[in-house]
């Protein structure tokens, strides 16, 4: 992956980190249950679990690429349809925020892990929005290991370092989002539409 492609999708990446999801929804409400420490089993857990999905995205695309590059063409049009549509229902979903709720009970590390390993994994639309995400980067001349290690990579640290700053800041957001929260999803949600869009017209 050349240099351009990567900060293209750093900016991208960075724009689905911050956007509404069940990962970082989950690390809003255990930073504020739990604290900001103890929050960083359930970011480590959701990062592997991210990792998980991007490797079957992609080395299934690997195995398509194998067939025919046109797959890759049909799956840029198609995946640029498809974010398209998942923009126009984040513009349209309601604020995320949690809930004044009773004392939190003491949950172990290992619980908190699985819970955001299993957010990721479990996430219905997950692989199917990497699906339609990442062959818009793929370089089917290049190693597809290679360019596994630098997306996977990337994304991990992104989502840690964005879920960590939402679990440290949880009872400032969570009253933030419920405020502002539709304005923000519209904002999320016209990245979506706007990458969806402009990226499969790349050449």
């Amino acid at each position: 992956m050349n240099l351009h492609t990567w900060l293209i999708y750093l900016a991208a990446a960075i724009g689905l980190s911050l956007s509404p999801g069940p990962n970082g929804l989950l690390a809003l409400t255990h930073g504020a249950l739990h604290g900001r420490r103890k929050t960083l089993f359930t970011i480590s857990g959701g990062a592997l679990g991210f990792v998980i999905v991007i490797a079957l995205s992609m080395f299934g695309i690997g195995a398509l690429l194998k067939a025919s590059l046109t797959w890759l063409t049909v799956m840029k049009w198609l995946g640029g349809a498809y974010l398209v549509w998942l923009g126009i229902q984040v513009w349209r979903a309601p604020p995320i925020g949690i809930e004044a709720s009773a004392p939190a009970q003491s949950r172990s590390g290992r619980s908190m892990f699985g819970q955001g390993a299993l957010s990721a994994l479990t996430n219905p639309k997950g692989i199917l929005f990497f699906a339609a995400f990442l062959p818009q980067f793929i370089d089917p001349a290049r190693s597809l290991w290679m360019q596994f290690l630098v997306m996977a990579g990337t994304f991990a640290a992104i989502e840690i370092a964005t879920e960590l700053l939402i679990a440290s800041m949880a009872h400032r957001i969570s009253p933030w989002l419920r405020k502002v929260g539709r304005r923000f999803n519209q904002a999320c949600g016209g990245v979506f539409v706007a990458i969806g869009v402009a990226l499969p017209l790349r050449a």
